[in-house]
């Protein structure tokens, strides 16, 4: 059975930085593309962040320049460290994993789902 459990989510001030971290179980996580996406309140599940099995990232725009995301085969994790945070981060963040060897950025292509933590963004 395949799980993906994320954690680091919580409330953080404007500015400041989180990391979260996905662990994955029950599957060839070095077979697998891991994506983070997020849905705010009453919004659309969007992505966020990706990297391939070979570790090729990708970021959403909204989040180029304040994010990493990295993972460790090894361990079967993925981390994604966000800095410099805005209240419109604030968003409950979902790892996904993607057995295809592309990056997808649709919520659809991604066969297993975490779920989620919350991210709050505010003073």
């Amino acid at each position: 059975q395949v799980q993906l459990v994320e954690s680091g989510g919580g409330l953080v001030q404007p500015g400041g930085s989180l990391r979260l971290s996905c662990a994955a179980s029950g599957l060839t996580f070095n077979r697998f593309t891991m994506g983070w996406f997020r849905q705010a309140p009453g919004k659309e599940r969007e992505f966020v962040s990706g990297v391939t099995s070979h570790g090729v990232p990708q970021y959403a725009d909204s989040v180029k320049d304040r994010a990493t995301i990295s993972r460790d085969n090894a361990e079967a994790t993925v981390v994604l460290q966000m800095n410099m945070l805005k209240p419109e981060d604030t968003a409950v963040y979902y790892c996904a994993a993607d057995r295809s060897f592309a990056l997808p950025t649709v919520t659809t292509a991604y066969d297993y789902w975490g779920q989620g933590t919350q991210v709050t963004v505010s003073s």
